[in-house]
Protein backbone atom coordinates (compact mmCIF):
# COMPACT_ATOMS: atom_id res chain seq x y z
CA UNK A 1 0.00 0.00 0.00
CA UNK A 2 1.37 3.17 -0.78
CA UNK A 3 1.86 6.06 1.78
CA UNK A 4 -0.12 9.63 0.81
CA UNK A 5 0.48 12.58 1.98
CA UNK A 6 -2.49 15.44 1.85
CA UNK A 7 -1.00 19.11 2.69
CA UNK A 8 -1.97 22.74 2.67
CA UNK A 9 -5.84 22.16 3.10
CA UNK A 10 -8.15 23.07 5.98
CA UNK A 11 -9.41 19.93 7.37
CA UNK A 12 -12.50 20.19 8.54
CA UNK A 13 -14.51 17.39 11.39
CA UNK A 14 -17.78 17.90 13.40
CA UNK A 15 -15.09 18.64 15.86
CA UNK A 16 -12.83 21.19 14.60
CA UNK A 17 -11.29 23.18 11.87
CA UNK A 18 -7.79 23.37 11.78
CA UNK A 19 -5.15 24.02 8.81
CA UNK A 20 -3.01 20.31 8.97
CA UNK A 21 -1.31 18.06 6.96
CA UNK A 22 -2.30 14.41 6.84
CA UNK A 23 -1.09 11.36 6.46
CA UNK A 24 -2.24 8.04 5.09
CA UNK A 25 -1.06 4.70 5.15
CA UNK A 26 -2.35 1.16 5.26
CA UNK A 27 -5.73 2.24 4.38
CA UNK A 28 -6.21 4.47 7.77
CA UNK A 29 -5.33 7.66 8.55
CA UNK A 30 -2.41 7.80 10.47
CA UNK A 31 -1.23 11.32 11.77
CA UNK A 32 -2.15 14.83 11.36
CA UNK A 33 -0.08 17.82 11.97
CA UNK A 34 0.46 21.74 11.86
CA UNK A 35 1.62 22.45 7.76
CA UNK A 36 5.45 21.47 7.42
CA UNK A 37 6.35 20.77 11.16
CA UNK A 38 6.94 16.86 10.13
CA UNK A 39 9.51 15.72 7.30
CA UNK A 40 6.87 13.22 6.65
CA UNK A 41 7.96 11.17 3.35
CA UNK A 42 5.15 9.14 0.67
CA UNK A 43 4.47 8.39 -2.35
CA UNK A 44 2.02 10.41 -3.26
CA UNK A 45 1.26 13.64 -2.28
CA UNK A 46 -1.63 15.96 -2.35
CA UNK A 47 -1.56 19.59 -2.65
CA UNK A 48 -4.78 20.35 -1.14
CA UNK A 49 -4.43 24.30 -0.91
CA UNK A 50 -7.12 26.55 -1.16
CA UNK A 51 -9.30 23.30 -0.52
CA UNK A 52 -10.95 21.66 2.59
CA UNK A 53 -9.84 18.25 3.87
CA UNK A 54 -13.55 16.59 4.72
CA UNK A 55 -14.47 13.33 5.71
CA UNK A 56 -16.02 11.14 3.07
CA UNK A 57 -20.14 11.25 3.49
CA UNK A 58 -21.82 8.67 5.25
CA UNK A 59 -25.27 8.59 3.70
CA UNK A 60 -27.41 6.21 6.00
CA UNK A 61 -30.20 5.82 3.80
CA UNK A 62 -30.42 4.51 0.22
CA UNK A 63 -31.94 2.02 -1.86
CA UNK A 64 -30.03 0.74 -4.96
CA UNK A 65 -32.22 -1.86 -6.78
CA UNK A 66 -35.23 -2.10 -4.88
CA UNK A 67 -38.30 -3.72 -6.03
CA UNK A 68 -41.06 -1.11 -5.78
CA UNK A 69 -44.70 -0.99 -7.89
CA UNK A 70 -43.52 -3.24 -10.01
CA UNK A 71 -40.47 -1.68 -11.06
CA UNK A 72 -37.05 -1.63 -9.85
CA UNK A 73 -34.63 1.58 -8.70
CA UNK A 74 -32.88 2.50 -11.64
CA UNK A 75 -29.58 2.65 -10.26
CA UNK A 76 -27.49 -0.63 -9.33
CA UNK A 77 -24.90 -1.28 -6.25
CA UNK A 78 -22.48 -0.82 -9.50
CA UNK A 79 -23.74 2.55 -10.41
CA UNK A 80 -24.94 3.95 -7.53
CA UNK A 81 -22.00 3.38 -5.35
CA UNK A 82 -20.12 5.16 -8.05
CA UNK A 83 -22.12 8.45 -8.20
CA UNK A 84 -21.97 8.11 -4.45
CA UNK A 85 -18.07 8.36 -4.88
CA UNK A 86 -18.54 10.93 -7.29
CA UNK A 87 -20.60 13.22 -4.65
CA UNK A 88 -17.98 13.07 -1.89
CA UNK A 89 -19.68 9.91 0.11
CA UNK A 90 -17.58 6.96 0.64
CA UNK A 91 -19.63 4.98 2.77
CA UNK A 92 -23.84 3.92 2.51
CA UNK A 93 -25.78 1.99 4.63
CA UNK A 94 -28.66 0.32 2.35
CA UNK A 95 -31.70 -1.48 3.22
CA UNK A 96 -32.04 -5.41 2.92
CA UNK A 97 -36.02 -6.09 2.26
CA UNK A 98 -37.40 -9.01 4.02
CA UNK A 99 -40.15 -10.80 2.11
CA UNK A 100 -43.36 -11.58 3.17
CA UNK A 101 -43.07 -15.58 4.62
CA UNK A 102 -39.58 -15.31 4.21
CA UNK A 103 -36.77 -15.72 7.35
CA UNK A 104 -34.94 -11.58 7.91
CA UNK A 105 -31.68 -13.82 7.00
CA UNK A 106 -32.90 -14.73 3.64
CA UNK A 107 -33.73 -11.20 2.64
CA UNK A 108 -30.37 -10.28 3.84
CA UNK A 109 -28.24 -12.56 1.85
CA UNK A 110 -30.04 -11.59 -0.80
CA UNK A 111 -29.27 -8.30 -0.96
CA UNK A 112 -25.21 -9.07 0.24
CA UNK A 113 -25.34 -11.12 -3.26
CA UNK A 114 -26.18 -8.07 -4.85
CA UNK A 115 -23.52 -5.77 -3.39
CA UNK A 116 -21.10 -8.58 -3.24
CA UNK A 117 -18.13 -7.72 -5.81
CA UNK A 118 -20.33 -5.02 -7.46
CA UNK A 119 -19.69 -1.64 -4.65
CA UNK A 120 -16.95 1.29 -5.20
CA UNK A 121 -17.67 2.22 -1.64
CA UNK A 122 -17.73 0.67 1.37
CA UNK A 123 -21.74 -0.40 2.39
CA UNK A 124 -23.68 -1.45 5.40
CA UNK A 125 -27.22 -3.07 5.72
CA UNK A 126 -30.53 -2.26 7.68
CA UNK A 127 -33.01 -4.65 7.35
CA UNK A 128 -36.49 -3.70 6.08
CA UNK A 129 -38.71 -5.68 8.54
CA UNK A 130 -41.72 -6.16 6.39
CA UNK A 131 -43.23 -9.62 8.26
CA UNK A 132 -42.95 -9.16 11.93
CA UNK A 133 -43.84 -12.58 13.95
CA UNK A 134 -42.12 -14.81 16.59
CA UNK A 135 -39.76 -16.12 13.89
CA UNK A 136 -38.38 -13.13 12.62
CA UNK A 137 -38.66 -11.31 16.14
CA UNK A 138 -36.43 -14.10 17.29
CA UNK A 139 -33.90 -13.51 14.23
CA UNK A 140 -33.23 -9.89 15.07
CA UNK A 141 -30.89 -10.23 17.59
CA UNK A 142 -28.64 -12.74 15.59
CA UNK A 143 -28.30 -10.13 13.20
CA UNK A 144 -27.40 -7.59 15.70
CA UNK A 145 -25.25 -9.92 16.58
CA UNK A 146 -23.67 -10.08 12.98
CA UNK A 147 -23.38 -6.03 12.33
CA UNK A 148 -26.93 -5.15 10.96
CA UNK A 149 -28.03 -3.49 14.02
CA UNK A 150 -31.15 -1.22 12.81
CA UNK A 151 -34.51 -2.34 11.58
CA UNK A 152 -36.70 -0.33 9.70
CA UNK A 153 -40.38 -0.95 9.92
CA UNK A 154 -43.37 0.87 8.29
CA UNK A 155 -46.51 2.60 9.44
CA UNK A 156 -47.64 3.10 5.94
CA UNK A 157 -47.73 1.30 2.40
CA UNK A 158 -50.56 -1.31 4.12
CA UNK A 159 -50.30 -4.71 2.10
CA UNK A 160 -46.83 -4.03 1.07
CA UNK A 161 -44.43 -3.23 4.36
CA UNK A 162 -47.06 -2.13 6.58
CA UNK A 163 -46.74 -3.28 10.48
CA UNK A 164 -49.38 -2.34 12.74
CA UNK A 165 -49.05 -0.89 16.31
CA UNK A 166 -49.02 -4.42 17.92
CA UNK A 167 -46.12 -5.50 15.79
CA UNK A 168 -44.20 -2.56 15.78
CA UNK A 169 -44.04 -2.81 19.82
CA UNK A 170 -42.98 -5.98 19.61
CA UNK A 171 -39.89 -5.51 17.29
CA UNK A 172 -39.39 -2.50 19.77
CA UNK A 173 -39.26 -4.28 22.45
CA UNK A 174 -37.03 -7.03 21.09
CA UNK A 175 -34.91 -3.87 20.06
CA UNK A 176 -34.72 -2.36 23.72
CA UNK A 177 -33.29 -5.92 24.74
CA UNK A 178 -30.63 -5.80 22.65
CA UNK A 179 -29.28 -2.53 21.53
CA UNK A 180 -31.07 -2.32 18.22
CA UNK A 181 -32.17 0.83 16.71
CA UNK A 182 -35.49 1.12 15.14
CA UNK A 183 -36.17 3.02 12.35
CA UNK A 184 -39.48 4.33 11.53
CA UNK A 185 -41.61 5.49 8.42
CA UNK A 186 -43.71 7.40 9.98
CA UNK A 187 -46.82 8.40 8.21
CA UNK A 188 -50.48 6.56 8.43
CA UNK A 189 -50.84 4.81 5.96
CA UNK A 190 -54.36 3.35 6.52
CA UNK A 191 -55.95 6.86 6.83
CA UNK A 192 -53.79 7.72 3.20
CA UNK A 193 -55.13 5.06 1.65
CA UNK A 194 -58.70 6.62 2.78
CA UNK A 195 -57.72 9.83 0.83
CA UNK A 196 -55.75 8.34 -2.07
CA UNK A 197 -59.25 6.07 -2.51
CA UNK A 198 -61.63 9.33 -2.00
CA UNK A 199 -59.12 11.96 -4.43
CA UNK A 200 -58.78 9.40 -7.12
CA UNK A 201 -62.80 8.71 -6.88
CA UNK A 202 -62.73 12.61 -7.95
CA UNK A 203 -60.92 12.62 -10.70
CA UNK A 204 -57.88 14.19 -9.08
CA UNK A 205 -55.17 12.02 -10.75
CA UNK A 206 -52.27 14.46 -11.16
CA UNK A 207 -49.08 13.84 -9.49
CA UNK A 208 -49.57 17.29 -6.91
CA UNK A 209 -52.71 15.39 -5.16
CA UNK A 210 -50.06 12.53 -4.17
CA UNK A 211 -48.94 15.53 -2.04
CA UNK A 212 -52.08 16.34 -0.82
CA UNK A 213 -53.57 13.47 0.56
CA UNK A 214 -50.29 12.26 2.61
CA UNK A 215 -51.25 15.04 5.06
CA UNK A 216 -48.54 16.67 7.01
CA UNK A 217 -50.87 15.92 10.22
CA UNK A 218 -50.83 12.26 9.54
CA UNK A 219 -46.86 12.32 9.24
CA UNK A 220 -47.25 14.36 12.80
CA UNK A 221 -49.63 11.53 13.79
CA UNK A 222 -47.51 8.16 13.17
CA UNK A 223 -44.26 10.48 14.04
CA UNK A 224 -46.27 11.00 17.88
CA UNK A 225 -47.41 7.17 18.22
CA UNK A 226 -44.09 5.96 17.55
CA UNK A 227 -42.58 8.24 20.13
CA UNK A 228 -45.21 6.62 22.35
CA UNK A 229 -44.84 2.79 21.50
CA UNK A 230 -41.29 3.25 21.93
CA UNK A 231 -41.26 4.47 25.42
CA UNK A 232 -43.66 1.83 26.31
CA UNK A 233 -41.14 -0.64 24.98
CA UNK A 234 -37.93 1.24 26.42
CA UNK A 235 -36.64 1.48 23.04
CA UNK A 236 -34.53 4.05 20.61
CA UNK A 237 -36.24 5.38 17.48
CA UNK A 238 -34.87 7.59 14.92
CA UNK A 239 -37.61 8.55 12.53
CA UNK A 240 -36.61 8.22 8.98
CA UNK A 241 -37.26 11.03 5.96
CA UNK A 242 -39.00 13.54 8.49
CA UNK A 243 -40.52 16.38 6.25
CA UNK A 244 -43.24 18.13 7.90
CA UNK A 245 -42.83 21.07 10.32
CA UNK A 246 -45.62 19.33 13.07
CA UNK A 247 -43.41 15.97 12.86
CA UNK A 248 -40.08 18.00 13.66
CA UNK A 249 -41.97 19.27 16.70
CA UNK A 250 -43.08 15.47 18.03
CA UNK A 251 -39.54 14.93 17.93
CA UNK A 252 -38.42 18.34 19.37
CA UNK A 253 -40.89 17.50 22.25
CA UNK A 254 -39.56 14.15 22.61
CA UNK A 255 -36.12 14.99 23.14
CA UNK A 256 -37.14 17.87 25.31
CA UNK A 257 -38.03 14.99 27.92
CA UNK A 258 -34.86 13.20 27.08
CA UNK A 259 -35.74 10.24 25.31
CA UNK A 260 -33.62 8.61 22.90
CA UNK A 261 -35.58 9.90 19.99
CA UNK A 262 -33.94 10.66 16.59
CA UNK A 263 -34.71 12.27 13.40
CA UNK A 264 -33.31 12.32 9.57
CA UNK A 265 -34.41 14.60 6.79
CA UNK A 266 -33.02 14.67 3.14
CA UNK A 267 -32.35 17.31 0.71
CA UNK A 268 -35.44 17.14 -1.38
CA UNK A 269 -37.33 18.15 1.83
CA UNK A 270 -34.69 21.41 2.76
CA UNK A 271 -34.39 22.20 -1.02
CA UNK A 272 -38.02 21.38 -2.95
CA UNK A 273 -41.31 21.57 -2.75
CA UNK A 274 -45.52 20.58 -3.36
CA UNK A 275 -44.58 23.77 -6.09
CA UNK A 276 -42.39 20.65 -7.98
CA UNK A 277 -45.00 18.26 -7.67
CA UNK A 278 -47.00 20.61 -9.46
CA UNK A 279 -44.94 21.20 -12.50
CA UNK A 280 -47.02 20.75 -15.66
CA UNK A 281 -47.28 18.07 -17.90
CA UNK A 282 -47.00 14.98 -15.56
CA UNK A 283 -43.32 16.50 -15.10
CA UNK A 284 -44.51 16.72 -11.19
CA UNK A 285 -44.24 12.63 -11.37
CA UNK A 286 -40.36 13.12 -10.85
CA UNK A 287 -40.73 14.36 -7.40
CA UNK A 288 -43.31 11.71 -6.34
CA UNK A 289 -41.66 10.66 -2.87
CA UNK A 290 -42.80 9.62 0.56
CA UNK A 291 -43.05 11.07 2.90
CA UNK A 292 -44.10 13.99 0.02
CA UNK A 293 -43.04 17.43 -0.52
CA UNK A 294 -44.31 19.81 1.52
CA UNK A 295 -45.32 23.55 0.77
CA UNK A 296 -42.24 26.25 1.07
CA UNK A 297 -42.87 26.98 4.45
CA UNK A 298 -41.84 23.78 6.18
CA UNK A 299 -38.18 24.38 4.98
CA UNK A 300 -37.49 26.86 7.55
CA UNK A 301 -38.46 24.00 10.40
CA UNK A 302 -36.24 21.53 8.71
CA UNK A 303 -33.39 23.88 8.82
CA UNK A 304 -34.00 25.08 12.46
CA UNK A 305 -34.15 21.48 13.52
CA UNK A 306 -30.57 20.92 12.12
CA UNK A 307 -29.49 23.86 13.78
CA UNK A 308 -30.47 22.54 17.15
CA UNK A 309 -29.96 19.31 17.25
CA UNK A 310 -33.70 18.17 16.93
CA UNK A 311 -33.13 16.69 13.30
CA UNK A 312 -29.26 14.85 14.07
CA UNK A 313 -28.98 13.58 10.09
CA UNK A 314 -29.28 14.21 6.50
CA UNK A 315 -29.38 11.29 4.57
CA UNK A 316 -30.67 11.22 0.62
CA UNK A 317 -33.44 8.13 0.69
CA UNK A 318 -31.74 7.21 -2.48
CA UNK A 319 -34.57 5.92 -5.02
CA UNK A 320 -34.57 6.86 -8.46
CA UNK A 321 -36.54 5.94 -11.15
CA UNK A 322 -36.55 6.89 -14.91
CA UNK A 323 -39.02 9.62 -16.07
CA UNK A 324 -39.96 7.16 -18.94
CA UNK A 325 -41.05 4.21 -18.57
CA UNK A 326 -41.13 4.03 -14.77
CA UNK A 327 -42.36 7.03 -13.52
CA UNK A 328 -44.75 7.13 -16.03
CA UNK A 329 -46.38 3.70 -14.62
CA UNK A 330 -48.54 6.93 -12.82
CA UNK A 331 -50.11 8.50 -15.74
CA UNK A 332 -53.90 8.97 -15.11
CA UNK A 333 -53.29 7.67 -11.32
CA UNK A 334 -51.02 9.22 -9.10
CA UNK A 335 -50.77 6.31 -6.43
CA UNK A 336 -48.95 4.11 -9.34
CA UNK A 337 -46.19 6.56 -9.48
CA UNK A 338 -42.93 4.88 -8.33
CA UNK A 339 -42.03 6.51 -4.74
CA UNK A 340 -38.72 7.93 -4.84
CA UNK A 341 -35.71 10.62 -6.09
CA UNK A 342 -31.94 10.37 -6.76
CA UNK A 343 -29.92 12.26 -5.06
CA UNK A 344 -26.60 10.30 -3.25
CA UNK A 345 -24.18 12.50 -5.89
CA UNK A 346 -26.05 15.27 -5.01
CA UNK A 347 -26.15 15.74 -0.66
CA UNK A 348 -22.86 16.85 0.33
CA UNK A 349 -22.79 19.59 -2.52
CA UNK A 350 -26.16 21.00 -1.43
CA UNK A 351 -25.51 21.00 2.22
CA UNK A 352 -21.95 22.63 1.18
CA UNK A 353 -24.57 25.09 -0.50
CA UNK A 354 -26.94 25.74 3.03
CA UNK A 355 -23.30 26.89 4.56
CA UNK A 356 -22.91 29.31 1.90
CA UNK A 357 -26.34 30.28 2.15
CA UNK A 358 -25.66 30.62 5.79
CA UNK A 359 -28.36 27.66 7.23
CA UNK A 360 -25.40 25.80 8.90
CA UNK A 361 -22.36 26.16 9.37
CA UNK A 362 -19.29 24.78 7.90
CA UNK A 363 -18.56 22.13 10.92
CA UNK A 364 -22.67 21.16 11.36
CA UNK A 365 -22.24 20.03 7.46
CA UNK A 366 -19.68 17.75 8.25
CA UNK A 367 -21.51 16.46 11.29
CA UNK A 368 -24.88 15.67 9.68
CA UNK A 369 -23.05 14.24 6.75
CA UNK A 370 -20.59 11.97 7.64
CA UNK A 371 -20.11 11.88 11.72
CA UNK A 372 -23.96 11.94 12.87
CA UNK A 373 -25.04 8.78 10.67
CA UNK A 374 -21.56 7.36 11.49
CA UNK A 375 -22.03 7.36 15.06
CA UNK A 376 -25.81 6.73 14.86
CA UNK A 377 -25.35 3.64 13.08
CA UNK A 378 -22.04 2.10 14.90
CA UNK A 379 -19.95 3.02 12.21
CA UNK A 380 -17.79 6.17 14.05
CA UNK A 381 -14.66 6.44 14.31
CA UNK A 382 -13.58 4.36 11.53
CA UNK A 383 -16.14 6.15 9.17
CA UNK A 384 -17.28 9.81 9.69
CA UNK A 385 -14.03 12.03 10.73
CA UNK A 386 -10.48 12.12 10.16
CA UNK A 387 -8.14 11.29 13.23
CA UNK A 388 -5.72 8.85 13.78
CA UNK A 389 -6.92 5.69 13.14
CA UNK A 390 -9.93 5.93 10.89
CA UNK A 391 -10.61 5.06 7.59
CA UNK A 392 -8.73 7.23 5.03
CA UNK A 393 -12.07 7.85 3.46
CA UNK A 394 -11.30 11.59 2.72
CA UNK A 395 -12.57 14.02 0.04
CA UNK A 396 -10.50 17.43 -1.19
CA UNK A 397 -13.13 19.82 -1.82
CA UNK A 398 -12.95 23.04 -3.42
CA UNK A 399 -15.42 25.40 -2.01
CA UNK A 400 -15.09 28.06 -4.80
CA UNK A 401 -15.99 26.36 -7.23
CA UNK A 402 -19.37 26.52 -9.23
CA UNK A 403 -21.32 23.48 -11.02
CA UNK A 404 -24.60 23.33 -11.98
CA UNK A 405 -26.19 20.53 -11.26
CA UNK A 406 -27.55 18.56 -14.40
CA UNK A 407 -28.84 14.80 -15.68
CA UNK A 408 -26.23 15.37 -18.64
CA UNK A 409 -23.65 15.59 -16.17
CA UNK A 410 -24.71 13.38 -13.05
CA UNK A 411 -23.49 10.22 -12.91
CA UNK A 412 -26.53 8.64 -11.31
CA UNK A 413 -27.92 5.79 -13.66
CA UNK A 414 -31.40 7.85 -14.14
CA UNK A 415 -32.70 10.48 -16.96
CA UNK A 416 -33.53 13.38 -14.94
CA UNK A 417 -31.92 15.92 -12.10
CA UNK A 418 -34.46 16.69 -9.29
CA UNK A 419 -32.22 20.04 -9.11
CA UNK A 420 -31.79 20.72 -12.84
CA UNK A 421 -30.11 23.47 -13.62
CA UNK A 422 -29.70 24.57 -10.13
CA UNK A 423 -26.57 26.13 -9.60
CA UNK A 424 -24.57 25.57 -6.14
CA UNK A 425 -20.82 26.47 -5.06
CA UNK A 426 -18.37 24.05 -3.99
CA UNK A 427 -17.52 21.02 -5.60
CA UNK A 428 -15.59 17.22 -5.05
CA UNK A 429 -12.27 17.19 -6.37
CA UNK A 430 -10.39 13.99 -5.11
CA UNK A 431 -12.08 11.32 -2.98
CA UNK A 432 -10.17 8.27 -1.22
CA UNK A 433 -11.50 5.18 -0.14
CA UNK A 434 -9.44 3.46 2.50
CA UNK A 435 -6.67 5.53 1.02
CA UNK A 436 -6.92 4.35 -2.09
CA UNK A 437 -7.93 7.52 -5.02
CA UNK A 438 -11.40 6.58 -6.06
CA UNK A 439 -11.90 10.22 -8.17
CA UNK A 440 -8.68 12.19 -8.66
CA UNK A 441 -8.92 15.53 -10.09
CA UNK A 442 -12.50 15.15 -10.94
CA UNK A 443 -11.10 11.76 -12.85
CA UNK A 444 -12.97 8.27 -12.05
CA UNK A 445 -10.17 5.94 -10.85
CA UNK A 446 -12.42 3.33 -8.48
CA UNK A 447 -13.58 -0.05 -9.85
CA UNK A 448 -16.16 -2.04 -8.63
CA UNK A 449 -15.62 -4.49 -5.89
CA UNK A 450 -13.02 -2.17 -3.81
CA UNK A 451 -16.18 -1.33 -1.75
CA UNK A 452 -16.25 -3.82 1.76
CA UNK A 453 -19.10 -5.00 3.64
CA UNK A 454 -19.08 -3.09 6.97
CA UNK A 455 -20.21 -5.21 10.22
CA UNK A 456 -21.90 -2.29 12.53
CA UNK A 457 -21.80 -1.87 15.95
CA UNK A 458 -24.66 -0.35 18.49
CA UNK A 459 -25.89 3.42 17.80
CA UNK A 460 -23.41 5.20 19.45
CA UNK A 461 -25.89 8.12 20.98
CA UNK A 462 -27.28 5.44 23.48
CA UNK A 463 -25.25 5.10 26.77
Amino acid sequence: MTRTLITGGLVITAADEVHADVLIAHGRVVALAAPGTQEWTADRVIDASQKYVIPGGVDAHTHMELPFGGTFASDTFETGTRAAAWGGTTTIVDFAVQSKGQALRAGLDAWMEKADGNCAIDYAFHMIMSDVNEATLREMPKLVEIGVSSFKLFMAYPGVFYSDDGQILRAMQVAGDTGGLIMMHAENGIAIDVLVEQALARGETDPRYHGEVRKALLEAEATHRAIQLARVAGSPLYVVHVSAEEAVAELAAARDLGLPVFGETCPQYLFLSTDNLAEPDFAGAKYVCSTPLRPKEHQAALWRGLRTDDLQVVSTDHCPFCFTGQKELGRGDFSKIPNGLPGVENRMDLLHQAVVDGHISRRRWIEIACASPARMFGLYPRKGTIAPGSDADVVIYDPHATQVLSAGTHHMNVDYSAYEGRTVTGQVETVLSRGEVVVDQRKYAGHAGHGAFLPRGLCQYLG
